[in-house]
């Protein structure tokens, strides 16, 4: 497979690179995925998304250009139906995928009907992608509340993983959160150093016990910190079009994930918001690929690292 992948990139073959089995860590389901198969079923034309300075302005172009399709139950099955589509067109074997907490609002409040309808929607568009359903949960929710509905979430018996999203600085609240979903035995995840600081990132997963970090790009700033995650073998699972796009690299050819693999730590290669960044994981290969980041053995080594 390692040769495959490798000539893929260099003949620049996007049609054999979507065939070669990868995974995608860090999607979120509302938004994961496929841009085309959206266009298609509500007959409009999504523009291509520009630069954001910050989350705040890509939240309103999100919602100016692509919540307005999605309307009650219907709208939010075909964003589901959308990720799974996207996940086997680009040949990921391996989804992590997030729902945030607030979404069992679509099928009047029951989370049984939520993972209802997210195991009838996988198996009948993508069978073969092995998911690994995640609970996320925005981090300006009170605290009471999150407890609440993950006890909720947790007696599914469905929920593989768990990761929080929204202010980076909130994590030391989180503490007794993070500890629950380590005892019933979930994987766990946290957006952080994104926006915030390399000392941000080891002290989220210091008192998170973190498994694997969303972004974490941060980190390339402390040689310390990339020592110690290194030495702890905490994987940062990277999107590098959301991180150019939200203006956190300048380009690619400048994106941190370089510094970050040379020293030592295992990275991954991701999409994050597949319907706003419109880059599929095959496509972040090719960026990195031409921007001259990594060459093919080490780009399939981060390949290898997802799955």
């Amino acid at each position: 497979m390692k040769e495959r992948f490798c000539k893929a990139l260099e003949s620049n073959n996007l049609a054999e690179m979507r065939k070669i089995p990868k995974g995608d860590l860090h999607n979120h389901l509302p938004r994961g995925g496929n841009k085309k198969y959206i266009e298609e079923w509500a007959g409009v034309k999504i523009p291509e998304c520009p630069k954001f300075k910050d989350l705040d302005e890509m939240n309103q172009w999100n919602a100016q250009y692509i919540k307005p399709l999605f309307q009650g139950r219907l709208g939010y099955e075909k964003r589901l139906e959308a990720a799974f589509m996207q996940a086997k067109l680009d040949g990921v074997e391996l989804l992590h995928m997030s729902v945030s907490i607030g979404e069992e609002a679509f099928y009047d409040q029951s989370i049984e009907d939520l993972v209802k309808a997210l195991k009838r929607i996988h198996q009948a568009v993508a069978p073969d992608v092995t998911f690994v359903p995640e609970i996320a949960f925005l981090s300006y929710i009170p605290i009471d509340e999150i407890n609440e509905k993950l006890d909720q979430y947790f007696a599914q018996d469905y929920f593989q993983s768990l990761d929080m999203f929204g202010d980076e600085f909130a994590v030391p609240s989180f503490k007794k959160v993070y500890r629950k979903a380590k005892d019933k035995g979930l994987l766990l995840k946290a957006h952080v150093g994104e926006f915030g600081s390399a000392e941000l990132v080891k002290e989220a997963v210091e008192e998170l016990e973190l498994d694997q970090v969303q972004h974490g790009i941060a980190a390339a700033s402390s040689q310390s910190i990339m020592n110690w995650l290194c030495d702890h073998k905490i994987q940062l699972n990277i999107c590098p079009t959301s991180n150019v796009v939200l203006c956190r690299a300048a380009d690619y050819n400048v994106h941190p994930i370089r510094k970050l693999y040379d020293n030592g730590i295992r990275v991954t290669v991701n999409t994050d918001d597949m319907i706003i960044f419109d880059q599929s994981v095959s496509e972040e290969f090719f960026n990195l690929y031409h921007a001259g980041v990594f060459n093919p053995a080490e780009l399939n080594e981060i390949r290898e690292n997802a799955l």
